[in-house]
């Protein structure tokens, strides 16, 4: 079993910075595929990328490839997303997920944190 604990979010004006950290406790993190979501007011969970077991591959939703950087140290148990260049829609809830396989469909994942608000103001 892995639990999840998001930290990092907060306030920041279009095109600041932010970085988001998700710790894991459990002895099977590492064989985990990571993934980071994010949930805006009225809409649905969205994916945002997943990052492998090894941290070596990424995938990206088209909406915040080039801005946002997935990385994972597994020594660590942590796992972090870089947010550059952020916009007032990525303003959400970010969450992180595990799963035993990469997918971009929530259902896919079994353990999720619970959750860290990210405000972009314009």
């Amino acid at each position: 079993q892995v639990q999840l604990v998001e930290s990092g979010g907060g306030l920041v004006q279009a095109g600041g910075s932010l970085r988001l950290s998700c710790a894991a406790s459990g002895p099977t993190f590492s064989r985990y595929v990571i993934g980071w979501f994010r949930q805006a007011p009225g809409k649905e969970r969205e994916f945002v990328g997943t990052i492998d077991w090894s941290g070596v591959f990424a995938d990206y939703a088209n909406s915040v490839k080039g801005r946002f950087t997935i990385s994972r140290e597994n020594a660590k148990n942590s796992v972090h997303l870089q947010m550059n260049s952020l916009k007032p829609e990525d303003t959400a809830v970010y969450y992180c997920a595990a799963a035993p396989r990469g997918s971009r469909d929530p259902r896919a994942y079994d353990y999720w944190g619970q959750g860290t608000q990210v405000t972009v103001s314009s």
